[in-house]
């Protein structure tokens, strides 16, 4: 549980401070003076909420009773389903088959990318610690 609450608090820092970077652009990049409080509220809270869920689903990789393709497959389908629930609703994404099949296509190929550092990076710290303990 304290590690629940403690990626959760994680989790809705970085989406903050995500929500600040991307105001800031907005505003000093594109130029923009004046916002729609309404639009960003709503805006800021889908940025918050998807980084709480990008930083607490990844605990199902931490179920040992799971094997790591229904781990993978569960968190996919966790992050999936509740990415594309806010994207549509806040429309970061267009509501069409074509807009839905792009950035699906889009979020496949970066997860696998993401998913596949995380595992050579963790793949790698496991034959670091068995050289060690070949060693004692």
């Amino acid at each position: 549980m304290k590690t629940f609450l403690t990626r959760s608090l994680l989790g809705i820092f970085f989406g903050s401070f995500l929500t600040l970077v991307v105001l800031f652009a907005v505003i000093y990049i594109g130029g923009n003076e004046t916002l729609d409080s309404s639009i960003l509220v709503k805006n800021a809270l889908g940025q918050v909420f998807c980084g709480w869920f990008f930083t607490v689903t990844p605990l199902l990789f931490e179920n040992e009773r799971l094997t790591l393709p229904v781990q993978t497959a569960l968190h996919f389908l966790c992050v999936s389903v509740l990415y594309f629930i806010v994207a549509f609703v806040l429309g970061w994404v267009p509501f069409t088959v074509g807009g839905f099949i792009g950035i699906l296509g889009l979020f496949i190929v970066v997860y696998a990318i993401i998913w596949s550092a995380f595992y050579m990076y963790f793949k790698k710290q496991a034959e670091k610690l068995n050289e060690e303990l070949n060693g004692l």
